[in-house]
């Protein structure tokens, strides 16, 4: 098994116990505690679980992209007259861009997760590019169209969007097709009006799953683009 993956998989093995502790003591929506009634405690369905796995993943490893992208993106949009939020203005504003993009995702397939002040949308792949593909399907143009328009609404953010593959062919190649998935979805993006400045396009190829590569069910769900909006601090 290659490193990356082994060191990934292990991440996702300490997800996972942290998700199962999650799934019994209730959730968070808009930073704020909510118990789940018991059926959906103990109904919760994989891509539920996956979600939730995909989430803690990403707070142990945090932004792809690093802070230095970040600071550097800011500084770009505090340049072209974008301010930046503070103190309990930061949490408002991403409570309400969360409940609207939970609203316009709803029956999507894309999972909305939130950590801290970061939002981030799951992009599945077999509602965004079909097998080793990296033009968007037709279908998926809707979604991305409610996204943009909640992104074009709530501007004060940086978008990160990250590209990533299940462990078929070679690490190349993977990273190449990742990035390509994640330079079509900000190019979507941008003719829908969100500015190139506040996009980080990354791409992980193989290096961080989800679930194990080992099934079809698994690398599916390795095969995503995620999208994670950062506010801008003044």
């Amino acid at each position: 098994m290659k490193t990356q993956t082994k060191l990934a998989l292990a991440a996702a093995a300490m997800a996972t116990a942290l998700a199962g502790c999650a799934t019994t003591g209730g959730g968070y929506y808009g930073g704020q505690p909510q118990q789940y009634p018991p059926q959906e405690q103990d109904g919760m369905s994989q891509t539920q679980k996956g979600a939730l796995i995909g989430a803690a993943v990403g707070a142990v490893a945090g932004l792809l992209s690093g802070d230095d992208a970040t600071e550097r993106r800011q500084r770009a949009l505090v340049g072209v007259g974008i301010g930046g939020l503070a103190g309990g203005a930061i949490g408002n504003y991403q409570d309400r861009q969360e409940r609207a993009l939970r609203e316009r995702m709803e029956g999507t397939g894309v999972e909305v997760v939130r950590q801290g002040d970061n939002i981030t949308l799951n992009m599945p792949s077999n509602i965004t590019f079909g097998f080793d593909q990296a033009s968007l399907q037709p279908q998926f143009y809707p979604v991305l169209d409610n996204v943009a328009a909640t992104l074009n609404e709530y501007n004060q953010t940086i978008v990160e969007v990250a590209g990533h593959t299940d462990s078929q062919g070679t690490d190349a190649y993977n990273q190449g097709l990742s990035e390509r998935r994640a330079a079509t979805v900000a190019g979507y993006l941008n003719g829908k009006g969100v500015m190139r400045d506040r996009m980080i396009t990354i791409g992980a190829g193989e290096s961080r799953p989800i679930a194990s590569n080992d099934s079809e069910a698994g690398r599916a769900a390795n095969r995503r683009v995620e999208i994670t909006l950062v506010p801008l601090r003044s």
